[in-house]
């Protein structure tokens, strides 16, 4: 069964800085583009950033240079690098497992239907 599994996160003051991470199991992760996502209490699920396979990346604007996003293939792992974090952060974040693209784009990642393995999902609480 494929699987995801992120940690990582937790409970930071704003400005300051996490990094999630998401490995997988009995799924190589470079064949795939991985999105990462994230729902706020009483908001939708909406996409951050999602990396292809070929490590084209694609941010929503409100996390452009603040996030990025790097694989680590021989840790078959994905990290989320959140800097100067703001209280409207606070979410649960998720990785997933989406087709093989070589190039991403807004409109591509903003489908999340298309990814077809989930993470458990990591708590980010940013508060002072």
């Amino acid at each position: 069964q494929l699987q995801l599994v992120e940690s990582g996160g937790g409970l930071v003051q704003p400005a300051e800085s996490l990094r999630l991470s998401c490995v997988g199991s009995e799924i190589t992760l470079h064949y795939y583009t991985i999105g990462w996502f994230r729902q706020a209490p009483g908001k939708e699920r909406e996409a951050v950033l999602c990396i292809s396979t070929l490590g084209t990346t694609v941010y929503v604007d409100s996390v452009k240079g603040r996030f990025t996003t790097f694989r680590d293939n021989a840790k078959n792992t994905v990290y989320l690098q959140m800097n100067s974090l703001k209280t409207e952060d606070t979410a649960i974040y998720y990785c997933a497992a989406g087709p093989a693209w070589a190039a991403v784009n807004s409109d591509l990642c903003a489908q999340p239907d298309r990814f077809i393995s989930w993470g458990q999902g990591t708590q980010v609480t940013v508060s002072s």
